[in-house]
């Protein structure tokens, strides 16, 4: 084409366009041919794939039913059998999990080990378990900047444990602290620590010497966070300490155990339990319930629910900087998801 500017005369070559010979447009239309390269895998194997997603549903849901009802009928027969055996039957199948196939750790402790209980009467809580000491004070405060929310929880607190009381820490150091705890006649100091108005750990200090626990405290609960839970009483509650199986468990259980009076009041029906599994030690409270016949016994939770795991025990009072640690949890130790510590 020529295009004509004032006078100028200059010439513009139009590219030509492309063309796609048949042969090329036929080979890019067989690539699209055909089931699709990424198909949507099946919903089980061997089974018809339904369109209708209330269909699905309902055909999962009865094939989940079925395999609960022949595990139920297997079970049955094996219990029947096992009857029928008497003595000479198989033993119990254990079911598969990281608490039955832990590694081995040779710090476990056996029923009435001598050692061990030569230890128990000598160690920093002998005292308190042998009942010759005066009744156990505990010292609860908190950081130095508190909200509401974990005023919250040491008022729970306080209900939980018997001869608790809570002192407002300002902006003084935990060692004054201490040693003022001490002298006033304190048996047991817990600090609770908190970010962005959440607990977030705890220590525990057996006074006056020692050791020091620290705790990474989660999933707190409180009390009206918990569907019909009950109100605390005053009675001493029963102490239920479970599945703290090694040296360290046996320490760390007994230092709990120190928060608590050694003679419970049963008639208050008020039970604390702290069971270990897996190092994530489950706090609960409840109260034992009867039925008007009395036929009948429940558990009635009175809160708070918390959940702690062990980062370090020191012996000692609190010493950050000089202390000297039995056990403190390094990143290296968590190679293995079978081997547990308490």
């Amino acid at each position: 084409c020529r295009v004509v500017l004032a006078g100028a005369t200059c010439s513009v070559r139009s590219r030509p366009q492309r063309t796609t010979s048949p042969a090329r447009r036929s080979a890019f239309a067989r690539s699209f041919a055909g089931p699709p390269r990424f198909a949507l895998p099946a919903m089980g194997t061997g089974k018809p794939e339904v369109g209708n997603k209330l269909k699905r549903a309902e055909m999962a849901f009865k094939d989940k039913t079925s395999k609960k009802k022949e595990k139920k009928e297997r079970q049955i027969e094996r219990r029947k059998e096992a009857e029928a055996l008497g003595s000479e039957a198989p033993p119990k199948q254990l079911p598969k999990s990281l608490d039955t196939m832990r590694e081995y750790d040779e710090t476990v402790v056996a029923p009435g080990d001598d050692e061990v209980m030569g230890e128990d009467a000598m160690d920093e809580f002998a005292e308190h378990f042998a009942g010759t000491n005066a009744e156990n004070k505990t010292l609860i405060t908190t950081g130095r900047y508190t909200c509401p929310e974990i005023m919250n929880l040491v008022n729970e607190l306080l209900d939980l444990m018997p001869h608790a009381e809570y002192r407002k820490r300002g902006n003084s150091e935990l060692k004054p602290i201490i040693e003022g705890a001490t002298e006033r006649g304190y048996t047991m100091m817990m600090v609770i620590t908190s970010k962005s108005k959440k607990a977030t750990g705890l220590w525990v200090v057996k006074l006056p010497v020692g050791p020091t626990a620290h705790f990474r405290m989660t999933s707190v609960r409180l009390r009206k966070q918990i569907r019909n839970h009950g109100r605390p009483t005053s009675h001493r509650p029963e102490l239920v300490l479970n599945n703290f199986s090694t040296r360290l468990g046996h320490r760390v259980g007994r230092l709990f155990g120190s928060l608590f009076p050694h003679d419970p009041q049963f008639h208050g029906r008020r039970v604390v339990t702290l069971h270990n599994q897996r190092d994530f030690i489950f706090l609960r409270h409840h109260r034992y319930m009867f039925s008007e016949t009395g036929e009948r016994a429940y558990l009635q939770e009175l809160g708070p629910r918390i959940t702690l795991r062990l980062k370090s025990l020191q012996l000692g009072t609190f010493d950050t900087t000089n202390g000297l640690y039995e056990w403190h949890h390094k990143p290296d130790m968590d190679t293995s998801r079978r081997r547990f510590f308490l």
